[in-house]
């Protein structure tokens, strides 16, 4: 009896992992996530989770991967580059842990990613776009596009397609924050621009009168500003409240964020940006991952939760196909090409990195909006 009903369960698990069901007592395959769960940057991480969360539930709904459940493991880095570090350790030495992703800035990415190097496992971030992240290591890929792609192209927007010669930087000083200003910059003039002035500010800064009627002063045609929706919800309304409202303001995707619009009102309008993922993009996976956002948290996803989705589910379909040993997983995941993700299709360059296709946006009455010109 004993043989018989042990035969009968053996069949019954082979037909759910043949049918795509979680076999039941399964070990669940474990990815390490570090994210900005508080902070001045958890809006984002929380953002991630959400969106991750509701991937992996379908992921593992469809049967996870072959039979067995994924399950993430958070670890709250604040984004903050010494705990970020700190997180990388942990996941290195739990050897449960097969992949991980995050960071979310470019510095807290590159500051972790020595340890993950040296500890052999794959640190894939949503969000990191500093040009040097993943070419830092062989264990590093980025999937959200590098500010060598976008600040050309935001460049472009200035100057050839909005025709402004005379632009004013501001940006936050980090890394993410140099680079983007560095290849704007140095695009921009290229394309006959004249660069006025370039100022920066820190994180922790809330009050930008002063660094605005400086560069006020020098009466530019645009104002560039790389910085995080937060920041620039602030910077859009002390603009307003010191009247300078004859100015372009152009930013790069980072501010592609509902929660703009939500803080910034009226004052975000007429504000030029870009994007790599727009919620009425007709393509179906586009469609399903909007509608089952909504439906789920009653809030639209904005870019940031779109390239969290992407990660999740494009590190399934690697450990599909490559197990759960940390080196297969590498490369499996290097010879990514064409997967189909809801920011566009995702082929990883030599670099480890992604060449991203991105679209002009601009705010009006308070909604982001395709530019169809003037």
């Amino acid at each position: 009896m004993k043989s018989k009903f042990g035969k009968v369960m053996m069949v019954f698990f082979a037909v759910l992992v043949l049918s795509g069901g979680i076999v039941w007592g399964a070990d669940p395959i474990y990815i390490g996530v570090s994210a900005p769960l508080t902070g001045n940057y958890a809006e984002y991480g929380q953002n991630w989770k959400k969106a991750m969360d509701l991937g992996l539930g379908w992921i593992n709904s469809a049967g996870g991967v072959k039979g067995r459940p994924i399950e993430l493991i958070y670890t709250d880095s604040k984004s903050d580059p010494k705990e970020s570090a700190a997180v990388a350790q942990k996941y290195v030495s739990d050897k449960r842990i097969v992949a991980t992703m995050g960071d979310f800035t470019s510095t807290a990415c590159m500051a972790a990613q020595p340890i993950y190097d040296r500890g052999g496992l794959v640190q894939l971030s949503p969000t990191a776009s500093h040009p040097k992240f993943a070419p830092g290591s062989v264990w590093s890929f980025g999937i959200i596009g590098t500010q060598a792609g976008e600040g050309p192209f935001m460049a472009n927007y200035a100057v050839k397609i909005l025709g402004k010669k005379k632009i004013a930087v501001l940006y936050i000083n980090n890394d993410w924050g140099i680079a983007t200003k560095d290849y704007f910059v140095n695009a921009a003039k290229e394309m006959g621009a004249e660069i006025l002035a370039i100022e920066a500010f820190f994180e922790a800064d809330k009050d930008f009168t002063g660094v605005l009627t400086k560069l006020r002063g020098v009466k530019p045609e645009l104002l560039y500003i790389p910085s995080m929706y937060n920041e620039m919800a602030l910077i859009a309304k002390q603009r307003e409240k010191l009247g300078w409202i004859d100015i372009l303001i152009m930013g790069p995707g980072s501010l592609y964020s509902p929660k703009l619009l939500e803080i910034g009102g009226a004052s975000v309008n007429g504000l030029y940006t870009s994007a790599v993922f727009f919620p009425k993009d007709p393509r179906p996976e586009v469609q399903k991952f909007v509608k089952g956002f909504e439906e789920k948290y009653k809030s639209a996803p904005n870019m940031f939760a779109a390239i969290a989705y992407d990660g999740i589910n494009l590190m399934a379909e690697v450990l599909r196909k490559a197990g759960t040993d940390r080196k297969a997983i590498r490369d499996e995941l290097e010879k990514t090409k064409n997967f189909p993700g809801v920011t566009g299709k995702i082929t990883f360059t030599e670099r480890r990195d992604v060449i991203k296709d991105y679209r002009h946006l601009v705010i009006k009455n308070v909604e982001f909006t395709l530019y169809e010109g003037k």
